[in-house]
């Protein structure tokens, strides 16, 4: 057996940019895990991705597998052979079955009993045999949403196929794939290459694209743009502001990248900068350029796919392009600022927000209500919310906002300004849609926090209560992600806010019956829920979570005190044992009749050392416990707690709790009632016992 380096290029018309790295990772990923599957040894791995390619690199892969010594059982010894010691039809029908005789047959000595059975050797796979199917397996497992078809033949990609490459070693002949049969020739660039480029070895694969120009490599394609950028950037006397999704989607764009500066008229720079920034980022795959001090230049950089003769044509032909488009955004923001953001506000009545819940009108006057009512619970500008509210959504229905959708909030905030509106509530029409993925910035204000709250309490009761709550992967209306977004928003900027309480002011300001029974809980519900995820993030084990919520506590931020003070003490040495002790005591409690009443302990029934020792440390503790439970400590309250461990294991070694005597046993289970609720007066560390 030998080893050599596989290669496989699938060769494509322009793959989709933002899909190109997900893409090359997936394929990478698909042909390793082939090999894997197979039993077959490999050593370093290389992933390509450009936009007419697919491929993966892949050193010392075994031309065939490890011959394996196998045992293939059969039936019981005592079941093959009959009476008068002739071969039963099992035995001689398992020997048919192996391709041998039954007296080939051996006997196996298994944990099970000795069974008649054969051992024999394997050969391992080889490669070449298989490599159709794996690269086949792999294509069909890529991420496409949607593939297509092209010309005459049934075959589907996401793009149509133009080559194929499968070299193993020397030999690469491996029937056809997508109706293309593989062979050992590659393509260049596009325009700088012409023609089939033959490969005489896998290992040259990079070398020979490079001569070609292209550099097939994605991430080091991207290290170069990258450093191209920023050496532009810099001798424009700026910086670039280099965004990772842009980054990966002009990665995704060319195969062998050349940046050029262009410039755009400075009378552009009264429009707002993320007008601009949206033209030139979202339309042309610009990057944008600030000064010292972050105020956008007048700049941009561009990533050519050719290195031109005449550069300064390509920039002017970029100029040419972008223009228009910032000349459309400025005629956009001069018109729209003629009519003030109140007088619009006026147009939401015909802007349906959903057909069963109102207009974004109706939308609006509850979330003023909401808005000024949450303000005040948290100490900012009843006011000022009610106002912002009342002029959040007021730019849906300007001309900057339709052709630059994601300038909603924004525009609001500088036509606000124009208009005279305070400078407190321009900017929480601003930040009303943060946070707007995980990770992103909060609202800055109370009274930007009031307006987000609002708008996404709003929306959540609003769908849930006519019976559109999320399904599977369906959230039209994002839910999922206001959910969490309210739940960051409470607990970061640490609001002391009862969700419940929340939802219940929510759901009020919608008409009477309009709502289904039942909506509050049922969101709250939900977006409790939601915290599961968030801890998951964290890496905090789910048993954590369960602890606390089967408190039902309802105010976020006392949830997340709770559970980051569960989570340390479950680090604790004397955790383990106290969960179980309490998930002992809530066992035995739950077997009691409803009807059971408890009581304090009485000092006078103690009898046995162990009663005694426990009673006088959960007193002693208990006192000190609720020290810091006045004060929300809730970490240092379980950490006091852990002192219980030793009299409680002993408790449990040396005390019969089911006592015959009727009014001992009453008092052992009252002492057991009082350790129980002493720990659950931060949470149910019986939850931490993890369930076999």
């Amino acid at each position: 057996m030998s080893n050599e380096t596989l290669l496989i290029e699938l060769g494509t018309e322009e793959l989709p940019p933002k899909a190109l790295k997900s893409l090359g990772l997936a394929f990478r990923d698909g042909i390793t895990a082939g090999l894997k599957q197979r039993e077959l040894g490999f050593g370093e791995v290389s992933w390509f991705a450009s936009p007419r390619r697919l491929a993966v690199q892949i050193a010392q892969v075994q031309t065939q597998g490890e011959d394996k010594d196998i045992e293939v059982l059969g039936p019981p010894i005592d079941r093959a052979r009959d009476s008068e010691g002739n071969w039963t039809p099992a035995a001689s029908g398992f020997a048919k079955k192996q391709g041998v005789a039954a007296q080939d047959l051996q006997e196996i000595e298994t944990p099970k009993g000795t069974r008649l059975g054969l051992k024999k050797t394997e050969a391992g796979l080889h490669t070449s045999d298989c490599l159709n199917d794996i690269i086949v397996e792999t294509i069909a497992g890529l991420p496409i949403p949607k593939r297509m078809r092209w010309g005459a033949s049934r075959v589907e990609f996401v793009r149509p196929v133009q080559w194929l490459i499968a070299m193993l070693g020397e030999k690469f002949d491996h029937g056809k794939i997508l109706g293309i049969p593989t062979g050992n020739t590659t393509r260049g660039h596009r325009f700088h290459s012409s023609g089939d480029i033959l490969l005489e070895k896998a290992d040259d694969y990079e070398e020979v694209l490079a001569n070609a120009h292209v550099v097939a490599n994605f991430d080091k394609r991207q290290a170069m743009i990258r450093e191209q950028v920023e050496a532009e950037a810099s001798a424009v006397n700026a910086s670039a502001v280099i965004d990772p999704d842009l980054l990966d989607e002009v990665t995704g764009l060319v195969e062998w990248p050349v940046a050029l500066t262009g410039s755009f008229e400075e009378r552009f720079l009264e429009v707002p900068a993320e007008a601009l920034i949206s033209s030139m980022k979202e339309h042309q795959k610009y990057f944008h350029l600030v000064d010292a001090n972050g105020e956008l230049k007048p700049n941009f950089i561009t990533l050519a796919n050719i290195e031109s003769k005449d550069p300064v044509q390509v920039i002017a032909g970029n100029e040419r392009v972008i223009r228009p488009r910032l000349a459309d955004a400025a005629f956009f923001f001069e018109t729209d600022k003629k009519t003030p953001l109140a007088k619009r506000a006026a147009k939401l009545e015909t802007v349906i927000f959903q057909q069963k819940l109102g207009t974004l009108a109706d939308k609006a006057r509850r979330v003023q209500k909401l808005a000024g009512s949450l303000a005040r619970m948290i100490g900012a500008d009843a006011d000022k919310a009610e106002r912002s509210a009342l002029l959040a959504k007021a730019d849906l229905v300007t001309d900057m906002v339709q052709e630059f959708s994601d300038m909603q909030g924004v525009a609001g905030s500088y036509y606000a300004l124009h208009d005279g509106e305070d400078a407190e509530v321009a900017a929480a029409i601003a930040q009303q849609y943060w946070p707007k993925f995980a990770g992103d910035r909060l609202p800055e204000s109370n009274t930007a926090c009031a307006l987000g709250l609002a708008d996404r309490l709003d929306t959540l009761v609003g769908i849930f209560g006519i019976g559109q709550p999320p399904t599977g992967s369906k959230d039209p209306f994002a839910l999922r992600r206001a959910s969490l977004a309210v739940l960051r928003i409470i607990v970061e900027k640490k609001l002391e806010l009862d969700l419940r309480d929340c939802l219940e002011l929510a759901t009020q300001q919608y008409p009477q019956d309009l709502l289904a029974e039942g909506t509050t809980d049922q969101v709250f519900d939900y977006m409790i829920e939601r915290f599961r995820a968030w801890y998951e993030e964290e890496n905090i084990p789910v048993e954590v979570f369960r602890a606390v919520s089967a408190r039902r506590i309802s105010q976020p931020l006392d949830i997340q005190q709770r559970v980051l003070a569960v989570n340390a003490f479950s680090q604790l040495p004397e955790a383990s044992a106290l969960a179980a002790a309490n998930k002992r005591v809530s066992n035995i409690l739950g077997k009691l009749s409803n009807d059971h009443s408890f009581g304090e302990v009485r000092v006078n029934l103690l009898q046995e050392a162990a009663e005694k020792e426990l009673t006088e440390n959960l007193s002693a503790l208990s006192t000190i416990a609720s020290g810091h439970l006045e004060k929300g400590e809730y970490s240092a309250a379980l950490a006091s707690l852990a002192g219980l461990r030793a009299p409680v294991d002993r408790f449990f070694d040396e005390v019969m709790v089911n006592a015959e005597d009727e009014a001992l046993r009453n008092n052992r289970l009252n002492l057991l009632k009082a350790l129980r609720d002493q720990f659950l007066e931060v949470a149910d560390i019986s939850q931490l016992v993890v369930g076999k």
